[in-house]
């Protein structure tokens, strides 16, 4: 953490690399939080809930609406997110300490990044049951597919910002990205009405 006397001493505090503007000390900042992983959560938290609304809105919509709607919902939503906090996860992996005392803390109530994709394998398998998801796929691989994109490209909105070199961000739109990662996750690969060749 480090802090900056601005004006009527506001002070700047960066906490885990996440750089947030408060009106108190670094000092009194303490007296709401117990330590730097704490503040880290609470930030976290503050910038998760329509990423956590949208996954928690997923087993209501089993058998409703369109499957290809709710999951660019979850991919929409999930690059804000992942776009948000990165900057704090990277700083959390640069001090070994913090990641420990985090990881204890999310193991308490059996929370952690896995629940994500988790959340969105267990509604790809309720659909399956109802036949709106191919029987062919295994859920939690298509969830990490769907969740791996959400990451890699807020990763690369980040790496390239503020001016991304034309290219690097395709499909380019938001909502074209959600739409077509979704879409070539729901339909595959493979060739009409076929399957992929076998390798050598």
């Amino acid at each position: 953490m480090r802090r900056q006397r601005g004006e009527g001493e506001t002070y700047v505090v960066a906490v885990a690399g996440k750089v947030s503007r408060t009106g108190c000390s670094e000092a009194a900042l303490y007296k709401h939080f117990r330590d730097k992983e704490e503040i880290f959560v609470s930030v976290l938290h503050e910038r998760a809930p329509r990423f956590t609304d949208a996954l928690a809105r997923l087993p209501g919509r089993v058998g409703e609406g369109e499957v290809a709607g709710h999951l660019e919902e979850v991919a929409r939503v999930g690059v804000l997110f992942y776009r948000g906090t990165f900057p704090m996860a990277a700083s959390l992996f640069a001090s070994p300490d913090l990641l420990v005392a985090h990881r204890k803390r999310l193991g308490l109530d059996g929370s952690g990044p896995h629940e994500v994709s988790r959340s969105v394998a267990a509604y790809l398998a309720a659909e399956q049951e109802l036949g709106r998801v191919s029987p062919d796929i295994d859920p939690d691989a298509a969830a990490l597919l769907l969740v791996g994109a959400c990451f890699h490209r807020a990763f690369l909105g980040l790496f390239y910002a503020p001016d991304p070199p034309e290219g690097t961000l395709r499909p380019e739109g938001e909502a074209e990205f959600a739409r077509e990662t979704v879409r070539a996750l729901l339909t595959g690969i493979a060739p009409p009405g076929g399957t992929l060749p076998p390798g050598p």
